[in-house]
């Protein structure tokens, strides 16, 4: 279980992802694969993604990490290369993505 007080100086990224009607179960396929991936990254305190009870189609993602440059590294992964930005993505209707700080 993540430590509330561990994440409080991080970087919180969420996503909200809405597959297209046909690839649904695809993009949850390649989430699995991504997911425990994620989470072992060095500068990720935290990596959930979640799919929604009532529409299927609705991702949302809560990421914390370190800082800045743990996001930035992130994304220069090969998971992330090869598993969202080479398969995931194009199988997407929409996505939003936004960085928050703790209050």
């Amino acid at each position: 279980m993540t430590d509330l007080h561990a994440i409080r100086d991080g970087l919180v990224v969420t996503a909200f992802w809405e597959a297209k009607p046909a690839e649904v179960d695809e993009v949850a396929g390649i989430l699995r694969k991504f997911l425990p991936q994620a989470q072992r990254e060095a500068g990720v305190k935290a990596f959930q993604i979640h799919q929604s009870l009532t529409e299927p189609q609705k991702f949302f993602f809560y990421e914390v990490f370190r800082d800045e440059t743990a996001f930035a590294e992130h994304q220069q992964t090969e998971h992330f290369k090869t598993l969202i930005a080479g398969q995931a993505l194009p199988k997407l209707a929409k996505r939003e993505r936004t960085q928050h700080r703790f209050v």
